[in-house]
Parts: structure tokens; C-alpha cells; sequence
């Protein structure tokens, strides 16, 4: 016969399994806390801006063929910017103990869509080194761009700052300590309601009841051996 269960055998479940729900669930928010204050290793991010922008050198305002030209170029730029001909200058500037290839993955480049700014945003467990590695490509980038290009339309905007209270971005412990808490809770939860699926002992008369879809007549009380 097909086994029912309704919402009073759920919490009934759940208040049999309780210590093993609870067990499971503090065993996993203990891991999480473990896993990211203690084992992660923080990752900072710092992000150093550049313009692209034909400098005028008389008072006439620039033409809009000339901003499109720019917007243009940044899809370019956004190539250049992470080319070993940049990358390996930056290598040297800051004598890294890294390969260009590994500096490279650092590195990643954002461009809101038409417009003339680009986002130089560098991560790394060194909150330091982040922003000394976005400042130096971008200057990098700024001094080199007039000799590859043979045009001269890149303005630093805004350097990467490195505050001492700087946050890293990543790991947010306390957001994935609250992601294991509430999986382990989870997971136990499917784990007592298996274990009692499972069980097919029969304990009491209502069990046969529900088993046999039969009424109980009678109940033999256990006998004294004599």
C-alpha cells in the first residue's frame, strides 16, 4: 500500500529527528565559518579610470565625429590595455614575481557602452599591490598609446586608491556562512524525512492503521513471563 503523510506526521519527523536536523545544521555553519574567516584568502580590488579624448589645442569644441572616433577606439584600447607590450613594461616597473600571463588574469577591463572611460580594475590578496598594478598600467597605457596609435587622446581620470579600511570583495563570509547554515538545514531535513520513509517498523496501532487501511479490534497487551 502507497504510504500518506500529512502535515502533522511532517512535524512529527521533524521533532523525532530533531538532534540529527540540529547536529547537521551546526555541523555545516561550522564548516562555513571555518572555511571562509579562517582557510580563504581575501581578495581585494582596486580600479584606476582613463578618458579617451582628443586633446584640443584650440577652444573649438570637439566635432561629434571626433567623440565617436573615441568611443570607437576604446574597444581597441580595451585589447591594448592587457597586450604584453603594456604588460610586460608594468612587469618591470614593479619588479613582480608573477608571470604576464598571471598579471593578465588580474587585470580586467569594463566599458559602459558609448562611453569615452575605461574601468583598469585589478584583484589580488595584496590590497597594496591591487592598486599599485592598476595605477602602473595605467600609466603604462597613457605613455605607451602615442607610439602604438600615433595618437595622443588618453587622460588618466582617476587613480586607484588604497585606503587602510579597504574591504576585500571577496569572500563575503557572512553571506556564505548563512548559504551553508541554510543548506545543511536543508539537506537534514531531506535526510530525517528519508530515514523515516524508510522505516517501515511498526511502533503503535495507528501505524497499522494506516498500513492495512483496516480498524484495530483489539491490542494484546505483553505478557509476564512466569
Amino acid at each position: 500500500m502507497e504510504r500518506t503523510i500529512d502535515i502533522k506526521d511532517l512535524f512529527k519527523v521533524v521533532k523525532k529527528r530533531f538532534i540529527l536536523i540540529m547536529t547537521i545544521t551546526l555541523g555545516c555553519t561550522l564548516m562555513g565559518v571555518a572555511v571562509n574567516f579562517y582557510l580563504i584568502t581575501p581578495i581585494y580590488e582596486s580600479s584606476a579610470q582613463i578618458l579617451v579624448n582628443q586633446k584640443n589645442t584650440n577652444e573649438n569644441n570637439i566635432q561629434l565625429t571626433e567623440l565617436q572616433t573615441n568611443i570607437q577606439l576604446t574597444n581597441t584600447y580595451k585589447t591594448i590595455i592587457k597586450s604584453p607590450v603594456i604588460l610586460e613594461r608594468v612587469h618591470q616597473k614593479l619588479s613582480l614575481q608573477m608571470s604576464t600571463q598571471t598579471l593578465s588574469n588580474k587585470i580586467s577591463i569594463e566599458n559602459e557602452k558609448s562611453s569615452q572611460i575605461i574601468s583598469i580594475k585589478v584583484q589580488d590578496k595584496n590590497a597594496v599591490l591591487a592598486s599599485d598594478i592598476a595605477n602602473t598600467v595605467a600609466v603604462v597605457f597613457k605613455d605607451e598609446i602615442p607610439s602604438i596609435m600615433n595618437i595622443d587622446n588618453v587622460t588618466i581620470l582617476a587613480n586607484a586608491e588604497n585606503s587602510a579600511g579597504q574591504k576585500p570583495i571577496k569572500p563575503k563570509p557572512l553571506f556564505n556562512t548563512l548559504l551553508t547554515c541554510m543548506g545543511g538545514l536543508f539537506i537534514s531535513i531531506l535526510m530525517a524525512f528519508g530515514l523515516s520513509y524508510l522505516d517501515n517498523t511498526v511502533k503503535k496501532e495507528e501505524d497499522i492503521e494506516k498500513i492495512l487501511e483496516l480498524p484495530v479490534i483489539g491490542i494484546v497487551s505483553p505478557m509476564k513471563k512466569i
